[in-house]
């Protein structure tokens, strides 16, 4: 049902999510599109959309390779409506200066992660389904304008990209970060879900919202 894929140098998860028997979800393809690649084709899948949880290059980068590599099927990219300033050709200079923040390290950075800026073929908004799945869209400003999250009620799982990590949560101190917003979004929309949800994050290992109401200590 769910593949995790660690790829790039800041080791973001991307997630194949199964559609029946031959397709998946691609979300948050952040690096190395032919580790992606291999393990889509390892489990004989045909990816249909390329979902992002919001715009940073280290959950981006590997989109425009692998709609390239499956141009024989049309993949559409979606992200949140807010998020669409993350995208575009114009948005590279965007990226740079957020990694630029870091000094040296950050520029070698970006350098390695940047393979060009996906666009985006459909946006979303709070409460979307994504088609021929059962992911439904929770909008969780705060790590960015345009975050989202992906819940499937029926399988009580949530892909929550970098608004809630195991025992963390995600960074506001990016260009449109708000922590307000962040804690916000996640008292109202995550800790809400039933208790035993799965949470796959961005960054990190697996966990529950039973296990972050409990012990994040973000929210002690």
């Amino acid at each position: 049902m769910v593949e995790r894929i660690i790829v790039g140098p800041l080791f973001t998860n991307s997630y194949l999510y199964f559609i029946g028997k031959k397709q998946c979800v691609v979300i948050d393809p952040g690096a190395d599109p032919e580790s992606i690649i291999r393990q889509i084709t390892v489990l004989n899948k045909t990816p249909i959309y390329i979902v992002f949880t919001h715009g940073h290059i280290d959950h981006t980068a590997a989109a425009t390779e692998l709609q390239l590599h499956y141009n024989s099927v049309q993949v559409l990219t979606l992200a949140h409506k807010e998020e669409l300033p993350f995208f575009g050709p114009e948005a590279s200079s965007r990226h740079r200066r957020s990694f630029q923040r870091l000094g040296v390290e950050g520029e070698a950075l970006f350098l390695e992660l940047f393979r060009g800026v996906p666009t985006i073929d459909r946006p979303l908004q709070d409460g979307d389904r994504i088609p021929e799945t059962d992911l439904h869209v929770l909008h969780t400003p705060g790590h960015s304008p345009g975050s989202i999250c992906l819940y499937s009620e029926t399988k009580k799982i949530l892909f929550s990209g970098d608004t809630l990590f195991f025992e963390g949560v995600g960074r506001t101190d990016l260009e449109g970060g708000d922590p307000e917003s962040l804690e916000r979004s996640i008292q109202e929309k995550l800790f809400t879900l039933p208790p035993e949800t799965r949470v796959f994050p961005g960054h990190g290992p697996q966990t529950t919202i039973e296990r972050e109401l409990r012990y994040n200590p973000f929210f002690r």
